[in-house]
């Protein structure tokens, strides 16, 4: 099993735990895992409980899986309920953000092509 941590592009198979993921802080409440392939990446994301994300948009394809908890997604100008086994697809362009709701909340985010801009950011701290 591969347990290392990736934050460059991986071209060779590979099997990963989450548990061996190292962990980047980003602030506010929220924490994120990365799993990056050559043209796809996998992130696990925490979110303290009433987080907001600021509604955006991006070239990428993405589907988002919720893992735990209940969140409020807004997918251009409505306003939805997902729960732990909703899967969510938000297509390159689509504007969308999200208020988690009572409790932590998983989420895992496949995008693709690789969002360079993720593997750029500096962690606040490592856990």
């Amino acid at each position: 099993m591969n347990n290392q941590s990736t934050k460059g592009l991986s071209k060779l198979p590979g099997h990963w735990n989450w548990d061996g993921i190292k962990v980047e802080d980003l602030g506010e409440g929220v924490a994120r895992q990365m799993i990056v392939g050559e043209r796809l990446m996998i992130c696990r994301l925490r979110f303290a409980p009433h987080v907001v994300t600021t509604p955006h948009d991006h070239p990428h394809e993405q589907m988002t899986l919720v893992e735990r908890g209940r969140v409020r997604f807004l997918i251009g100008d409505e306003e939805q309920i997902a729960e732990a086994g909703d899967v969510l697809h938000f297509p390159s362009g689509c504007r969308h953000g999200a208020t988690m709701l009572e409790e932590e909340v998983v989420l895992i985010d496949v995008f693709t092509p690789v969002r360079e801009d993720f593997l750029a950011v500096t962690p606040k701290t490592e856990a």
